[in-house]
């Protein structure tokens, strides 16, 4: 039998993991489409869950934590109409640097309006906790691990299986040849900037009842999808599901069975180790030059 302790460290696991998935995903996206790190896609995690504490006043969770999802995406749109546009000709790097900007702007302008106080409000099933082989789980880390499952058999469906999917990975692809066939590489990057937005501000809204947000939690959160989205293997959607899973159990355990004091360490040893032993991450494939 298994033991409960197991088991409840691995559920949290698993819904933290959910997290960094869906985040990491977001990394993935505006990378496969400009070449290019977003720095900003932690931000925007932290105005999800913001905008939905600021919002659960007036509304139901639920109701809340999906507006909070649609304004996040509409930052996500502006953000690329604003700024990345004028830059669309410039170096990955510098759109990586320019998204360091971005992410200092994005959390000031939030500390200015919402204040520094940390936020946070019920779970969409309250406090409630279930049984689970003898573990007692939060009810809202099923609802991570619910969400998590749909939205990433959405993101399959979506790109695998629709014109607009297919059509946003030609131009991420090979932008020349889709524009040959009139496909618009500049409303795929739009696109890809909304959907990076849209999981970061969904990934916000439901783990804030987990744990507080505050205008400056989006660096760290943002910083663990990242590793995990190196560890899958960066510009992999599968390998950000991945990543984020496996980086979740294993900072849990971590927490669980040794200490709490190095589980935030956990992400920077995952970076470490992947960069030096397998830089493409575990689905990842090693790109291959022409000499």
């Amino acid at each position: 039998m298994l033991d409960a302790q197991f088991i409840q460290l691995l559920l949290a696991g698993l819904g933290t993991g959910g997290i960094y998935a869906m985040i990491a995903v977001g990394f993935n996206i505006i990378f496969k489409s400009t070449g290019a790190l977003n720095f900003a896609q932690g931000e925007w995690v932290m105005m999800g869950g913001l905008f939905a504490a600021v919002a659960v006043s007036e509304m139901p969770v639920w109701q809340a934590c999906l507006l909070a999802t649609a304004a996040v995406t509409l930052v996500g749109w502006l953000s690329d109409r604003i700024v990345i546009r004028p830059l669309r000709n410039h170096a990955p790097l510098t759109l990586t640097l320019v998204s360091v900007g971005l992410a200092i702007a994005s959390k000031s302008l939030v500390m200015l309006t919402l204040g520094k106080n940390p936020q946070g409000y019920p779970g969409l099933s309250g406090a409630r906790k279930f049984e689970v082989l003898g573990a007692h789980v939060d009810a809202q880390t099923l609802w991570i691990l619910a969400i998590t499952v749909v939205l990433m058999l959405l993101t399959h469906v979506f790109f695998a299986h629709t014109r607009y999917g297919t059509a946003l990975r030609a131009a991420c692809a090979n932008p020349e040849a889709a524009a040959l066939v009139g496909i618009s590489h500049r409303g795929a990057i739009a696109a890809s900037f909304a959907l990076a937005a849209l999981y970061g501000g969904l990934a916000g809204a439901i783990i804030t009842p987990m744990t507080l947000m505050s205008y400056d939690s989006g660096a760290m959160l943002g910083f663990k999808a990242f590793s995990a989205a190196m560890l899958g293997g960066l510009g992999n959607l599968y390998g950000a599901l991945l990543g984020g899973l496996l980086l979740g159990v294993l900072e849990t355990s971590i927490g669980g069975y040794l200490t709490t004091q190095f589980k935030d360490g956990v992400a920077f040893l995952v970076l470490l180790l992947i960069l030096t032993v397998r830089p493409q991450g575990i689905l990842g494939r090693p790109d291959v030059v022409k000499v």
